[in-house]
């Protein structure tokens, strides 16, 4: 290992070639990992349920909603989309928290 180098935030260079050079070396069973604590309980994890610091990426669809359903949410005015996103996001996590010990997030890209 070379030695410690420090930075200020915004200070932090971009890594190089040669960096990311050095890290796709790296195999997986040369990583260290005995200060990390292997996680086998997700009985806790929420990854949506604090979100102060993330906001998820929007995406613009068209979906067509039965009319009842869609003058209901209108009927408590402005904001009627965020509503319909927060109903979903909250039936979402309900539905993960069902199936938390083994956790099935699609990490590929989505064509949604």
């Amino acid at each position: 290992m070379g030695k410690v180098v420090r930075y200020k935030m915004g200070e932090v260079p971009e890594p190089s070639k040669k960096d990311w050079a050095r890290v796709k070396a790296i195999k997986d069973k040369d990583i260290d990992f005995s200060d990390i604590p292997e996680i086998t309980d997700f009985s806790e994890f929420h990854p949506y349920s604090k979100r102060e610091f993330y906001k998820p990426v929007k995406k613009t669809i068209t979906c067509k909603l039965d009319m009842d359903i869609l003058a209901w949410l209108k009927a408590s005015g402005k904001g009627y989309q965020t509503r319909l996103n927060n109903i979903l996001r909250n039936y979402m996590q309900v539905q993960f928290a069902k199936d938390s010990k083994s956790p099935k997030w699609n990490t590929k890209k989505s064509r949604v």
